[in-house]
């Protein structure tokens, strides 16, 4: 007579992975065997913890991968991609062009910065790379493509998949296990600091000021608001409607558009929308408000 009670087998590499990360001061969660999305119910930033018991207790249930939430482990992580397609790319230097580490190799080159190496760095499964930093003072947040094209930022409100996970056969591999530099000051300054909003081109009315700032302000807020509580179904629909809502704003010269890209993904990423699919929908959505700007209209 066999037991129906089959004791449940950790896998033992994730499981001391979870707890090397957790001992660095880093709070994880599981993430679905495979996959990046949150395996728990809830908040996983409410999840997120240090504490060698609960890791533990994760990692002996399922093959979990790891996540790292950024901001309570005050870690910055700049996201090296490689585009899926560019193996279709006829030359290797036409490839290297359009890769997240060339495109922070020129950003370097324009504000005459050494490559910001060596660092705490974690190979992943596309063939890019994260970096990982010490938060600065000031307040950073999720970002898609504010540095460059193909970099992406892990803050405050953002998670990444730690080292020893899997997607498919291809793991997450730590390449270099020093404590994470502090973000270069430079780089900090880029994305603490907002940019001015672009003026656009060609008559427009007279903005009213601190009223019409507030005015979109608010309008972020709440767009973000609806796009983070959408539900299955609706998601893509309505995070196309708010991206087109403030490219009008955008268009407008009320809000910058990393500021709304950013708000976005950080929103959509919050409602269980793909990167990818997001950032599609909010730049489609976002050129076509901004082809019909809409200004603040104060009432007298």
């Amino acid at each position: 007579m066999t037991n129906a009670l089959v004791p449940v087998v950790p896998d033992l590499p994730l499981l001391r992975s979870a707890l090397s990360l957790a001992e660095r001061g880093w709070h994880v969660f599981p993430c679905v065997p495979g996959g990046k999305r949150p395996a728990l119910r809830g908040s996983w930033q409410d999840h997120a913890t240090t504490e060698p018991a609960r890791v533990r207790a994760w990692w002996r249930r399922a093959v979990y991968n790891i996540g790292i939430a950024c901001g309570p482990s005050m870690l910055v992580v700049i996201d090296l991609d490689v585009p899926h397609d560019i193996r279709k790319l006829p030359s290797a230097e036409d490839r290297s062009a359009v890769s997240g580490s060339d495109a922070l190799a020129t950003l370097c080159d324009q504000h005459g910065q050494p490559y910001p190496l060596p660092t705490y760095a974690v190979g992943t499964p596309s063939g890019g790379c994260h970096l990982y930093y010490a938060a600065p003072a000031g307040l950073v947040r999720n970002s898609v493509g504010r540095l460059g094209p193909h970099i992406d930022v892990r803050a405050d409100s953002g998670y990444v998949i730690g080292d020893g996970s899997r997607i498919g056969s291809c793991f997450y591999t730590a390449c270099d296990h020093r404590r994470p530099v502090p973000l270069p000051e430079w780089i900090a300054a880029l994305l603490v600091n907002q940019p001015v909003p672009a003026v656009p081109t060609g008559a427009a009315p007279d903005l009213p000021g601190e009223r019409s700032t507030a005015y979109a302000a608010a309008a972020l807020h709440e767009e973000t608001r609806i796009v983070a509580a959408a539900r299955l179904g609706t998601r893509n629909d309505t995070l196309n409607r708010a991206a087109f809502s403030l490219g009008q704003l955008v268009g407008a010269g009320m809000l910058s558009p990393p500021a709304v890209i950013t708000a976005l993904m950080s929103a959509a990423e919050r409602c269980g929308l793909p990167d990818g699919e997001a950032i599609r929908t909010i730049r489609s959505g976002m050129t076509a408000g901004t082809r019909r700007p809409r200004y603040f209209q104060a009432r007298s």
